[in-house]
């Protein structure tokens, strides 16, 4: 559907972490809401939130579908994101997360439902290296497509640049990849990280082709191990800064 679609511009708004606002086919879109202050959540592993969100769930207004990765860890949906689910009318997420929250719509991978008139297919991600399921949980990434309007990849908290190499055979062209980068680290697997790194996500934007690469998920949280000046260096030394577009926190942009 996007072959002729010429870097047509997605409205999208940076809310933090992996929050992301972004208009699409005439609807309100959000991924991974975390609207939480400052603070910590105790668990197997204890997260630690450094910075709230750069716009207020208020400011954000009204949403029509939400694109949730996973539901188990607080740095992809904390308190403030569980209760926005409940006003919004359509949520995608994985079938576990539909087993576990009321209202939620589970995609298993290569799954595709049609939401608004826009075709929204489950994608695999893997948190963290191979056989990490058991600890990491179940992850999904989104590709939307719809007539029109660019196809865009939402990856979730991937860390497997396999995967996006498939995502990209099965489907064919992305124009848009929001991916979730920081090397997320926990330490659950040593020097193995759960989400992309700078090094992997140039690797997935080389497996991406011409499409533009949005960062996100990369700070606010002490788990992140890399900042985006530094993704910014490593895109920049391997000749694909062109194709990077780092969008501003709390500052609606067009990429």
């Amino acid at each position: 559907m996007s072959e002729t679609i010429e870097r047509t511009g997605l409205e999208l708004l940076h809310i933090g972490g992996p929050t992301v606002r972004f208009r699409y086919a005439g609807r309100t879109w959000l991924t991974d809401p975390t609207f939480d202050e400052p603070g910590d959540y105790p668990g197997p592993i204890t997260l630690h939130k450094l910075v709230g969100p750069a716009v207020s769930r208020e400011e954000v207004g009204p949403v029509d579908v939400v694109l949730l990765s996973h539901d188990e860890h607080a740095d992809n949906l904390d308190d403030s994101g569980r209760k926005l689910l409940t006003t919004v009318p359509t949520v995608l997420s994985t079938p576990g997360a539909a087993t576990r929250i009321e209202g939620v719509r589970g995609l298993a991978n290569w799954e595709t439902v049609t939401v608004h008139g826009v075709q929204v297919t489950g994608v695999p991600a893997l948190h963290g290296p191979e056989g990490c399921e058991p600890f990491s949980g179940i992850v999904t990434g989104f590709v939307l497509r719809a007539e029109g309007e660019p196809t865009v990849y939402v990856s979730g908290d991937n860390a497997s640049v396999d995967l996006v190499r498939q995502i990209v055979e099965r489907i064919g062209r992305i124009d848009i990849a929001v991916l979730n980068v920081g090397a997320a680290n926990v330490g659950r697997f040593g020097d193995t990280d759960v989400t992309l790194n700078a090094r992997t996500a140039l690797e997935a934007a080389e497996a991406l082709g011409d499409a533009v690469i949005v960062p996100v998920h990369a700070e606010g949280w002490a788990h992140f191990s890399e900042t985006l000046d530094h993704l910014g260096r490593v895109f920049r030394y391997g000749g694909r800064i062109e194709q990077l577009r780092i969008p501003p926190l709390g500052r609606t942009t067009t990429v």
